[in-house]
Formats: structure tokens, sequence, C-alpha cells
């Protein structure tokens, strides 16, 4: 099946270029949405792609590759290359305010290959929309807004990879809509999906771990509990000010009933979560973060090393600091920053002495970014990380540097 995908991949992208060396005429660039009034649940529409007059899509992706050499408490794998993804994005107009989107994602190399996104959007209203599909559940704003060319950090956040599932998509319908008055924006998105299972809590980690689901593929065909996974967000924007969202997700995750029969108890997962992001105007710096809460429903036969609360977030912090022609490239751009992270994986007290479980971990990142053009990104990182076990033991010490390099195309 993969080798299928990746034939007919390669097909159409043999097909669309060579139209173009017959009349480069025949290849034009579809703009970006670079309007003000565009918000984080806009990200699949603000990529830049190509499209040719004698092919009804348009394509484009990204790729994402590193260097890295990170040490443990004095132990290091020395020099390590990566390829960490490449994304394929495919896209058309079927008619008037009809519309298929989609991104399949190679990851990493060849070992992994998913559809992340592959939904129609049906336009009834600015305010009323619907769309059914492949649809990546907009929990937080980096599910959502997390291709790598937007961001001057070569790792994803560690709270969106390691306590929420990134990129965390599910077969189902939803509606969503926004509404303009002058240099305010308000935006929603209500979805109903496949979502969870029992994995959360039965998995090789010995954590309670949402990401867990990811590997349970029949996800897309059936739900484990029979109940949908509810995802609903809130966003209002400033044009002057910034963004802020607000998002919940949960239902029940576990097979608590068959043909009336009960099985189990129902147990159910709940997150919640808060972003934000704002542009300094008198000084071109850009913050964005977010932060999340889990709260799940654990059995009481299960040991206090899975947690049924968890808690974590980051904060990016990037400045401007140079604006010019380098070496060709006009108005290239080289950007200083820092990302702070922290992630409770096990939010709570041992019930025997009341001492805060640990589990935990802080991580500091500093960063510079060279951009030659808004869609290419040379970055390089340094990695700060102190992580704690569950007994709160002195923390094990991480750091090294990274250095990636991540293009639209």
């Amino acid at each position: 099946m993969r080798t299928k995908l990746l034939s007919l991949l390669i097909v159409l992208i043999s097909f669309q270029y060579s139209n173009a060396q017959i009349d480069s005429s025949l290849l034009r660039q579809v703009p970006a949405d670079t309007s003000k009034t565009s918000m984080n649940m806009d990200a699949i529409y603000t990529r830049p792609s190509f499209q040719s007059n004698r092919l009804p899509i348009a394509l484009g992706g990204y790729v994402e590759a590193n260097y890295q050499h990170l040490g443990t408490d004095g132990v290091t794998e020395g020099s390590q290359f990566q390829f960490r993804r490449l994304s394929l994005f495919i896209s058309s107009t079927i008619s008037n305010r009809i519309k298929f989107l989609s991104e399949i994602e190679f990851e990493p190399g060849e070992s992994s290959i998913e559809v992340e996104f592959a939904a129609i959007d049906v336009e009834l209203h600015p305010l009323v929309n619907l769309r059914g599909g492949m649809i990546v559940n907009p929990i937080g704003a980096f599910n959502q807004n997390h291709d790598g060319p937007k961001w001057e950090f070569t790792d994803r956040p560690i709270f969106a990879e390691q306590m929420l599932p990134d990129t965390w998509s599910n077969a189902g319908f939803g509606v969503y809509g926004k509404y303009y008055q002058k240099d305010w924006s308000f935006g929603y998105e209500f979805y109903l999906t496949s979502g969870f299972d029992d994995s959360i809590i039965a998995n090789e980690l010995n954590r309670t771990s949402l990401p867990s689901a990811k590997e349970n593929k029949e996800r897309f065909e059936e739900s484990a509990s029979g109940k949908p996974l509810v995802t609903a967000k809130l966003a209002l924007k400033n044009a002057k000010i910034g963004e802020i969202g607000m998002s919940y997700m949960g239902h029940a995750y576990n097979n608590f009933e068959d043909d009336g029969l009960i099985l189990d108890d129902k147990r159910k997962v709940k997150v919640a979560a808060v972003d934000f992001n704002t542009t300094l105007k008198w000084t071109d710096t850009f913050i964005t973060g977010e932060f999340a809460w889990v709260f799940v429903d654990v059995p009481e036969t299960y040991s206090q090393q899975f947690g049924n609360k968890q808690r974590g977030g980051f904060v990016d912090v990037v400045q401007p600091v140079l604006k010019q022609n380098i070496l060709g490239w006009k108005d290239a751009v080289l950007n200083v920053g820092c990302r702070l992270e922290y992630v409770d994986f096990n939010w709570g007290k041992f019930r025997e002495t009341d001492g805060n479980i640990g589990d935990d971990l802080w991580n500091i990142m500093p960063a510079v970014s060279f951009r030659p053009n808004s869609q290419t990104v040379l970055r390089l990182n340094y990695k700060i990380l102190k992580q704690r076990d569950i007994l709160g033991n002195p923390p094990e010490n991480t750091g090294g540097f990274i250095l990636g390099l991540s293009s639209y195309f």
C-alpha cells in the first residue's frame, strides 16, 4: 500500500513538472493567505503551492533535516544526522465553495507514511462551513499549525509530542466558521471524530500517554468506546494585539459496553488547552505559547506511576535582529530566540506520603535562525533539558547542539 501511494505521488509530481517544462507559463504559484485576518485555524490554507493549468490540483510540501550532537550526563552518541520528515500537500477546488485539502507525511524517511489530513470543505456561509474526512483535531494551536518552516526551532514542543499526540488526526465530521469586525476576528471549530482507546494507559511506556493512541490505526474505521471524541475550539484575534484560543477535547476511551451489556466502568479522557500569539509592534518581537491540561480516569488497580492528571506547555520568543539583502537574497532575516518548556507527566501527590510525584521536565532552547526568504529557514539550537523520574531524584541533564534546515517547496 505504501509503495502504491508513493508511486502515485511520484507520477503526479512528474506530470506536474513535465507540463511546466513544456511551457513554464502553465505553472503558477498559488499564493499563501497572508491577510491580517488569518488565524491559526487557517493554517491548512496558508501554505504555498503550485498549480498547472492542465491539472485540477495544486501541489506543495515541506522537508526537514537535522544534524545533532547531544549528550546526557556526559554520555553521548556523537554526531547524528536525521531526516525528520517530508510532507506533501495536495489540494483542489472541486467547484465553487467546495474544496479538498490533504497532507501526506513521510516520517522519518520511508519508515512511516501517514495521511495526516484529507478533508472536503463545503462553504455554506462564513459562519457555517462543513468539513468531513480525515480531520486534524484543533486542540491548542500547534496541532494545526505545525509545519516545520514556520518555526525557528528544530524540535517540536515536547508537550505536543510526548504529552499530547502531535498532528493528532481522526476520521470525522464537523463545522467551523469565522466572523470579522474591523480589527477583530472570531473563529470557532466543532468536530465529532473517532479517538482514544485503552492504549493511553496500557502501553510500553508504563505511564499515562495520549500519544500511544496514534499507534492504533483502527481508529480510522471504528471508535473503541463507540462514543465520538468531541473537539471544540474558540479563538479571538485583534490585528493590533494578537490571538488567543481556548479548546477542549474529550470522550470515553474504553470499550465499556457491547450491545447494551455493561463490560466495564466508563472511563473518560479530557484535555483543555489555551494558546496565544502576538507581535510587539515597536520591536517586531514574536511571542507564541500554549499550555494544556490532561485528565484521565485511571482504574484504581493501576499503580500511581499512571498519572490521572498531566500539564505542560511552551513559550517561544523570537526577535529579528537583521533584515537586509544578504548574499543576493532580498530582505533576508536573521533572528535570535528562545523556547521555554515544562511538562509534568504525573501531576499530583503520592497517597502514602503526600509528597509531590516527579516524572517532569524543563527545557530551555536558545536559537539563532537565518531566513533567506519566508519559506526557508536554517536554524541552530542549543538544548538544555532537565528530566526527573517519578521519585523526584536529581534530574538527568541533556544538552547539545542541533543544526536544522527546513523549507517549503
